[in-house]
């Protein structure tokens, strides 16, 4: 590995850090607004409303079913909208945030609905309401599994981002699509991969360990 490739790697992993760091920020905060409605309103959950949790629950799918490369085309009017280009790292953002925030959101429901019944009747007993409901007692006790949620989101938005490079998002998947595939010099599609691969598995370390530190079981 010579310098010239030492210098692209390190810019375009700061790149990547930047999509991710964006993105994954965007998604926990989208994603656990749009999961806690789809639970709350949910036929299990605090307060089941259908005319609410059915057209959610279904944008909810068809966000998460909609395939990256396909969404990242449908978008562009949306992206340039906001960005003022459909290039770059700030272009790429957009259509991570919009794939992963509903995959996101599944997570965060199914999570919600795993906290055990007892607790929530207990607090329903001594008179807590919704909102009470959910911040101080379902949320505190599915914070693990919201953990290990977001972990496996923040790996899929990794994995985004690599597709993004290869239309002029940047970042590592841009190096190695450029470089490495249309310049045909292997060592340009291997370290990419290799830095994607070890990124993926501290995030996993970091997620995996701090669920376990917050698992009250």
């Amino acid at each position: 590995m010579n310098d010239r490739m030492i210098g692209l790697l390190y810019e375009s992993l700061l790149e990547t850090l930047h999509i991710v760091g964006v993105s994954g920020a965007w998604t926990l905060l989208g994603g656990l607004v749009v999961g806690v409605v789809l639970y709350i309103t949910s036929k299990p959950g605090p307060r089941p409303f259908a005319v609410v949790n059915q057209p959610l629950g279904l944008a909810v799918n068809i966000g998460r079913s909609a395939p990256f490369v396909l969404l990242m085309v449908a978008v562009v009017p949306l992206t340039r909208a906001i960005t003022g280009t459909t290039i770059g790292t700030g272009a790429a953002i957009v259509p991570l945030v919009i794939a992963s925030i509903p995959f996101f959101a599944r997570l965060v429901e199914s999570s919600l609905l795993e906290v055990q019944p007892g607790l929530i009747e207990a607090a329903r007993s001594m008179g807590a309401g919704v909102p009470a409901l959910v911040w101080r007692v379902v949320l505190p006790e599915a914070t693990p599994g919201l953990i290990r949620g977001f972990t496996v989101t923040l790996v899929a938005v990794v994995s985004y981002s690599a597709m993004a490079g290869i239309v002029g998002g940047g970042g590592l998947g841009d190096l190695a699509y450029r470089y490495g595939y249309q310049r045909f010099q292997t060592e340009y599609m291997i370290w990419p991969l290799v830095v994607l691969v070890v990124l993926v598995q501290l995030f996993q370390i970091i997620g995996d360990r701090c669920a376990r530190t917050l698992d009250r079981r």
